[in-house]
């Protein structure tokens, strides 16, 4: 308790002292900002260690920088557009979270509630434990797992089941919700992180059960519709198609970027047998995350209307996943307290600061970076105001280490 204390103290001391420097500094951005952030990126689109990126920088109020530069295909040269699609793959987790706390500020689930309550599947579930003598048993956990557990990774569940293959998106939901109930904990819920596909997809499914209706149809009318998402799908038309940014991955003989298929999902991207994937299915543009981004950023409002609680907004903040378990994750984020992100598999992150009160989203389709294309995030980042020297974050290593752990395990 006193330890929880001194870091809700500092934290607190933390947010005056940055705001302040936000208030003195941090206007007038603009054009300037957009110069400084091509600056910023330039470098790595001439070296080849970058095909093109979309970045957007906004406060509570308005968009500061929209960008797009280099290519959304190198071969044909086709440049990056504003409206230029993307798979988002993972930045789809905090869009499912959200759906989820629009179902529990109706009153129609807690977030504390266990899974089995709304999917009894998951009541013979067993926890693999090893003896002293390293021999392999399944024991009954002590508790259930939560919904709070699943949103945050530390309910116990792997991160995909073997019916998920060759791709994620060819079973319905209920049948890979089945085929995770099937499997044995990795470890007693709440007492560890594993980072979960699985998790956040029995979130997707619960929201089904809840709702009754398919997860995409209650994404679509209660969170994508509303906030005018129109490019944001699990299923992209022929228009958005046309529009998609081609992946890259390095050769490994030249160290040269090379086009890549996206091989996690199936093929042709508008087939109609394809099912939707809370935890990583989505595509989206620069625009469409920049109004998600607003809405969170204004505490859950976004042009008047409100979509999430205050209280929700703050949960997505704070650390959920306790004392003992050092990874630090919200409820559908990687928090440190005050400010919150997200990545993919295909180097694409959003990241919301309370404090500095913006938001920043950088867009690619890198399965891998040339040169120093790795670098570029930080560059973005740090151009866009969202990463200062002199101010050392509580976590800062043990974020800063989860995040390369997250990009390993994605």
């Amino acid at each position: 308790m006193e330890q929880e204390k001194l870091i809700a103290a500092i934290i607190a001391n933390s947010r005056v002292w940055l705001n302040t420097r936000v208030r003195a500094g941090a206007t007038g951005y603009s054009a300037p900002l957009s110069e400084k952030i091509r600056a910023a990126v330039q470098p790595f689109l001439d070296n080849h260690a970058l095909a093109g990126a979309v970045t957007v920088v906004g406060d509570r109020d308005k968009i500061l920088s929209f960008e797009a530069v280099g290519f959304a295909d190198i071969a044909t040269q086709k440049s990056m557009a504003k409206d230029t699609l993307f798979w988002i793959a993972s930045l789809s987790k905090p869009i499912t979270a959200a759906a989820l706390l629009i179902l529990a500020d109706a009153g129609d689930l807690k977030v504390n509630d266990s899974v089995d309550k709304y999917l009894p599947e998951f009541k013979r579930g067993r926890v693999k434990v090893r003896d002293s003598d390293g021999r392999e048993m399944l024991l009954s956990p002590h508790r259930p797992m939560t919904i709070r557990q699943l949103l945050c990774h530390t309910s116990g569940l792997p991160f995909s089941s073997s019916v998920e293959k060759p791709t994620l998106d060819l079973l319905p939901l209920r049948d890979r919700i089945k085929s995770y109930a099937m499997m044995p904990l990795l470890f007693q819920p709440g007492s560890h992180f594993h980072y979960s596909n699985a998790g956040i997809n029995t979130v997707g499914r619960i929201i089904e059960v809840v709702s009754q209706m398919p997860f995409e149809k209650f994404l679509a009318r209660h969170l994508l519709q509303p906030l005018e998402m129109k490019d944001t799908t699990f299923r992209p038309n022929k228009n958005q198609l046309s529009r998609l940014a081609k992946g890259y991955k390095v050769n490994p003989d030249t160290g040269e970027l090379q086009k890549t298929q996206n091989t996690e999902l199936w093929y042709p991207l508008d087939d109609g047998k394809r099912q939707a994937v809370p935890a990583g299915g989505l595509f989206s543009t620069g625009e469409d995350l920049a109004r998600f981004c607003h809405m969170i950023l204004n505490g859950g409002v976004y042009k008047g209307k409100r979509y999430l609680s205050r209280d929700a907004v703050k949960q997505m903040m704070r650390k959920q996943t306790g004392v003992r378990v050092p990874e630090s994750m919200s409820l559908g984020w990687v928090t440190n307290g005050y400010a919150i992100t997200h990545g993919g598999s295909f180097k694409a992150r959003m990241t919301i600061d309370s404090v500095r009160r913006l938001f920043a989203i950088f867009l690619v389709q890198h399965k891998d970076f040339a040169a120093n294309g790795a670098q570029s995030h930080g560059e973005f980042f740090k151009a866009a105001g969202m990463e200062d020297d002199n101010f050392q974050f509580l976590w800062r290593r043990e974020f800063n280490r989860f995040l390369l752990r997250l990009a390993r395990t994605e």
